[in-house]
């Protein structure tokens, strides 16, 4: 799987732009802030429906500007396509020109995995990123994840809305039943999900965890831990009931697959808490080609490798190792310096040039 060409229009600082791309490597450089970076997002863009940094649609619209438009060719093993993002007040999706109704529609037809420095966020901050992070991963593969998790949050704020008017409009507590029911279902629907996927992860993370830090004087074994109070529907189920008060008093419902949490172990001390600097960048790095490799496997190909100003981050050591795990896929990188001998592009003030 590979892009073949990108078109931008009125994109965040881009007012026309086209570029073509490599199959194999591909160097976007130039200073900060040229607009680097708003060339992985516009790719990210088709390929999961929505940015990997901007809060507000309107954020990707040039300023001065009532629309903007993205369109990416690309070629897979059986077919190739064409994606047209157009942001207005909405984003609305196009697949070789026919409209899509709903943005899962396009999810998976270009599969990417990114690197960006934020990706430490992984590690230090709180369960909502790592849920993130492997709802994403998961919604690329099986979209009818993406229906029963948006149906999963829809109930919550449903009932979160029914639980705040038990406590100030006095709506009886057995109307709860209905949501309670509905809630459990879709927990137990998106905890297999996960599960299964965590699974996967677990097995393949240790020996390209082992490969990364071969060269280091420790010897380092990674291991993950998913944490849901949503493994059996019926425990669930019976677990919301006894929360009820506490639910009432607080206004939210307190358990559910919104809670869950993915904790890494590096020889089973909690690398968050007790990892250094090096090991949670390396465990980051190590979850993140597991991600490319389950990719790789469920779809039959390659995905695209998306990494920004990542490499900077790695040592000499840690990037070989890097570069050599990632070898046969696309991959389309921004940095600051021109690496020679490569396919090059130089940006400056929103123009991209290939050299």
């Amino acid at each position: 799987m590979y892009i073949k060409k990108i078109t931008l229009t009125d994109f965040r600082n881009y007012e026309n732009q086209e570029i073509v791309f490599d199959k194999n490597l591909n160097i976007i450089y130039g200073n900060n802030a040229q607009g680097k970076t708003n060339i992985l997002e516009a790719i990210f863009l088709v390929a999961m429906g929505k940015s990997f940094r901007a809060k507000k649609d309107k954020e990707l619209i040039k300023f001065g500007k009532n629309l903007a438009k993205v369109e990416v060719e690309y070629q897979t093993i059986d077919r190739d396509g064409k994606i047209t993002a157009i942001i207005e007040d909405k984003k609305n999706f196009f697949i070789n020109g026919v409209k899509q109704n709903k943005i899962s529609d396009i999810i998976g037809k270009i599969n990417v995995v990114i690197f960006t420095p934020n990706d430490i966020d992984i590690i230090k901050e709180g369960p909502d990123v790592r849920r993130r992070f492997l709802d994403m991963m998961i919604s690329s593969l099986k979209p009818n994840y993406i229906h029963i998790l948006n149906n999963y949050n829809k109930t919550l704020e449903q009932r979160n809305t029914y639980l705040r008017q038990i406590k100030y409009e006095n709506k009886p507590k057995k109307m709860l039943d209905i949501w309670d029911e509905s809630l459990s279902n879709l927990a137990e629907q998106v905890y297999k999900y996960r599960e299964n996927y965590v699974n996967k992860i677990a097995i393949k993370i240790k020996d390209i965890h082992k490969m990364i830090t071969k060269s280091g004087k420790v010897d380092e074994d990674i291991s993950i831990k998913y944490i849901s109070n949503c493994k059996d529907k019926n425990i669930f189920l019976e677990n919301l009931k006894k929360a009820r008060e506490l639910d009432v008093s607080r206004g939210f419902t307190s358990l559910g697959i919104h809670r869950d949490d993915l904790i890494i172990y590096i020889n089973n001390m909690p690398v968050k808490v007790f990892g250094s600097q090096g090991q949670q960048r390396t465990s980051v790095l190590s979850l993140k080609l597991t991600e490319l490799n389950i990719v790789k496997e469920e779809i039959g190909e390659s995905p695209i490798l998306l990494l920004d100003d990542f490499m900077s981050e790695l040592d000499n050591n840690r990037r070989q190792s890097f570069l050599e795990k990632i070898d046969g896929n696309q991959v389309i990188i921004t940095c600051t310096d021109k690496i020679e001998n490569t396919n090059s592009y130089f940006v400056e003030s929103g123009v991209c040039k290939k050299e």
